[in-house]
């Protein structure tokens, strides 16, 4: 059995240079850190933490890729429901878990990631959160060293599938129901992140909703960012019958903004995230189970690495009107 003192010994190296190495300290210089990882992968040594978490488990290991939010101080409620359903699903499935965020892939090449995930005998991984702008990220897909579930993405390949809703049909559906409610002509409407695919398609959802109603559409970039919605509206809400946001964080946003200005304007967000039943004021969001989303992303990478092939699988939504008596238990 390879043993760390062989990976030290191959890299030239102290051993208790390689344990750094493998608890990522760092105080390590590049030279050295991709000397010790070429060497794990040479002589495919398995850690023995790794190792141990494996041995009850069936082979290979899941990573949760998250990217969090940085638009807000409110604590990640979508990201900790994804994680929290993905490792229900995972302990039921008899898979290893560990979670892994976009930040501590940073600057890295694709080849420093697969070797970084290899060392920590990784062989399937669901992402959450992808945009364009994560170019290495990309590259890892297409390079078929993984397989990998994508949520809210639409990229599919032979080892690589995609799980979440109809991100258009659902924006424009809470939009129409919002617009149809109120009488509206004219509509501000706050998109999500630059370059995400889900900003795309909920933008797509609402080009194709103005087209068919006859209506007038203002669009204003708010990267699902609360503060930004808040002033898009102070600075444009007056002008326009209804403000549809991408996101309720945004929503809540608007609608402080509306109240601030002491004028009422019909708001409806997206996601269905529990803070919108404290706000005090109802709106039309797209209610989804991120904890069912994430669990079926479990099963589906279960199924890619028993052998399947990549494919898309739709989620249900609904809208809905979240209520404080609803959420609170």
């Amino acid at each position: 059995m390879i043993s760390i003192k062989d990976v030290a010994r191959q890299a030239g190296v102290a051993i208790s240079t390689v344990s750094k190495v493998l608890n990522h300290y760092p105080n390590v210089s590049e030279e050295t850190r991709e000397k010790v990882n070429k060497a794990v992968e040479e002589l495919n040594f398995l850690p023995n933490s790794v190792a141990a978490a494996l041995s009850s488990k069936q082979a290979g290991r899941v990573a949760l890729l998250v990217n969090l939010s940085k638009k807000t101080q409110v604590v990640g409620e979508i990201d900790l429901q994804y994680i929290q359903g993905a490792i229900n699903k995972a302990m039921e499935l008899n898979l290893d878990v560990i979670t892994l965020f976009f930040s501590m892939f940073q600057n890295r090449t694709l080849e420093e990631m697969i070797r970084y995930l290899k060392s920590q005998s990784i062989t399937g991984i669901i992402i959450y959160g992808l945009t364009r702008e994560e170019e290495t990220l990309l590259e890892l897909i297409d390079s078929s060293q993984f397989k990998c579930v994508i949520i809210d993405a639409p990229i599919v390949n032979e080892n690589t599938s995609c799980v979440g809703i109809d991100n258009l049909r659902a924006q424009y559906d809470v939009a129409r129901k919002t617009i149809e409610e109120n009488n509206c002509k004219k509509v501000l409407y706050i998109t999500g992140k630059k370059n995400g695919y889900v900003t795309d398609e909920r933008l797509h959802g609402m080009e194709e909703l103005t087209k068919e109603l006859g209506l007038t559409m203002m669009v204003c970039d708010g990267s699902f960012s609360e503060l930004r919605s808040r002033n898009i509206t102070l600075k444009y809400g007056k002008d326009n019958d209804v403000v549809v946001c991408a996101s309720d964080l945004m929503a809540i946003g608007a609608m402080k903004a509306l109240t601030e200005m002491d004028i009422f304007r019909p708001v409806c967000g997206f996601d269905g995230i529990i803070l919108m039943g404290y706000v005090g004021k109802q709106m039309n969001t797209v209610r989804q189970n991120f904890a069912e989303i994430s669990a079926m992303a479990m099963e589906e990478l279960q199924r890619l690495m028993s052998g399947g092939k990549g494919r898309r699988v739709g989620t249900a939504y609904t809208l809905a009107r979240m209520k404080y008596m609803d959420i609170i238990c």
